[in-house]
């Protein structure tokens, strides 16, 4: 059998984490910062990535209050944050939460703007771990 011949498109451009673009969504710098509250603007629902429920089902309702845990990037262009709704009846506490579905309620991370010690002293560690 003879090996099948493949053909290159020279149109077609890669991206990596040094030349890909940020989403048309998100703000060229992070907009919230670890421990930050903020609000939901948007109902989220399940599109597939949570593995436990329904496509289409409500994982949090439009208006919760939650803290910034994290930040990551998906697909190096994509910033999704790491919310932890406190206290929710939802059946999760932790979504990734897209820039455009936030906004802050208070200015940043500072002994002022944490929540509790408990939360402050994750962001503590979190910080130490990166240095």
């Amino acid at each position: 059998m003879a090996a099948k011949e493949f053909s290159v498109d020279e149109n077609i451009v890669l991206h990596d984490s040094v030349t890909a673009s940020r989403s048309g969504r998100d703000e060229d710098e992070p907009k919230f910062k670890e421990g930050q509250k903020v609000e939901l603007l948007e109902d989220v629902v399940n599109d597939g990535t949570y593995p436990h429920a329904k496509i289409g089902t409500l994982m949090m309702p439009k208006g919760s209050v939650g803290y910034i845990k994290s930040m990551g990037e998906f697909l190096q262009v994509i910033r999704v944050y790491e919310v932890h709704f406190f206290g929710t009846t939802m059946e999760v506490e932790i979504l990734g939460c897209r820039e455009h579905e936030l906004r802050a309620l208070e200015d940043g991370c500072d002994e002022e703007t944490t929540e509790s010690p408990l939360f402050k002293a994750m962001v503590e560690k979190r910080k130490n771990n990166k240095s």
